[in-house]
């Protein structure tokens, strides 16, 4: 690991998916632009690592958001 992560600089998605690459055998990234006037949001999603391990990633966020919200 070159350097710590600063979360508050500003990264392309590019050089973010990088950065992750480098530091971690998996991640999943998805993020959102602002929402159009319409109401509509551009979401993007990728991963990087064992598609496996990318999916329980996703359930145990999903799980996770669930229950800290209790939706």
């Amino acid at each position: 690991m070159d350097r710590p992560i600063n979360w508050k600089e500003s990264l392309s998605r590019q050089d973010l998916r990088q950065l992750l690459t480098e530091r971690y055998a998996c991640f999943v990234l998805i993020t959102c632009g602002e929402p159009t006037q319409q109401g509509k949001i551009e979401v993007e999603m990728s991963y990087d690592g064992d598609a496996s391990l990318a999916a329980y990633l996703i359930e145990t966020a999903q799980s996770y958001i669930e229950d800290s919200t209790g939706v």
